[in-house]
């Protein structure tokens, strides 16, 4: 199968729940090291409200718009506003498609990152989650454009942003509390780099879940 169904894919929404919630100490950790160390706790509490508020069956635009209003209301800081907005435009990328295809979930993802690139004015390098989701997005696209089959290209999105997240190990934060510490910021994850791959990670897995499954 080179589609799945919209019905569907919204089963990946507790799995993106769930990943959040059960790394909330990790997260936590990896933010007391450089920031202010709520991040774990700001983004479960967030995330388990949305998982609280998803109705049975949802699909992937009702769960994603679930997630976007949750965070946007109910998370503090600046994560709220970047993850809320992120996924509200995934939802309305989605514009009543009964299924998704490979070049559908580009698109969605094409809405997510640029409306966090305009929010966050961050960009890859600055030790923050874009430097998860500029290199999971271009590695999705050059597998599409290659021809490769959606199961492939979510793969290659998962690795990608895999390989982000831990290149943001020797980075120097130049966004946010984190940039204050200069030099001393180096040598740690970036939490939202963490937290954006843990979503990339169960969103790949869920999706590639359903395609086996022929959905």
């Amino acid at each position: 199968m080179n589609s799945v169904s919209e019905q569907a894919a919204g089963s990946v929404v507790p799995d993106m729940v769930a990943a959040i919630v059960r790394e909330q100490g990790f997260l936590g950790e990896i933010d007391g090291r450089i920031g202010d160390g709520d991040h774990g706790i700001n983004m479960s509490k967030g995330f388990r409200l949305a998982g609280d508020r998803l109705s049975g069956g949802a699909g992937l635009a009702q769960g994603f718009a679930t997630l976007g209003d949750t965070l946007l209301g109910d998370i503090g800081g600046s994560m709220g506003p970047l993850y809320g907005t992120f996924f509200t435009e995934m939802a309305d990328a989605l514009n009543g498609a009964e299924r998704i295809d490979a070049n559908r979930f580009s698109a969605m993802l094409r809405a997510g990152v640029d409306t966090v690139a305009d929010i966050g004015g961050a960009k890859p390098g600055d030790k923050t989650l874009m430097d998860v989701l500029v290199p999971a997005q271009a590695a999705f696209d050059t597998a599409l454009g290659r021809g490769e089959e959606f199961a492939a290209c979510l793969t290659a999105m998962k690795d990608a942003a895999a390989a982000g997240l831990e290149s943001t190990r020797d980075m120097v934060a130049r966004i946010g509390r984190a940039s204050r510490l200069g030099e001393r910021s180096r040598g740690t994850l970036d939490a939202g780099a963490a937290s954006c791959n843990l979503l990339l990670e169960a969103l790949a897995d869920g999706l590639l879940r359903e395609l086996g499954r022929g959905a």
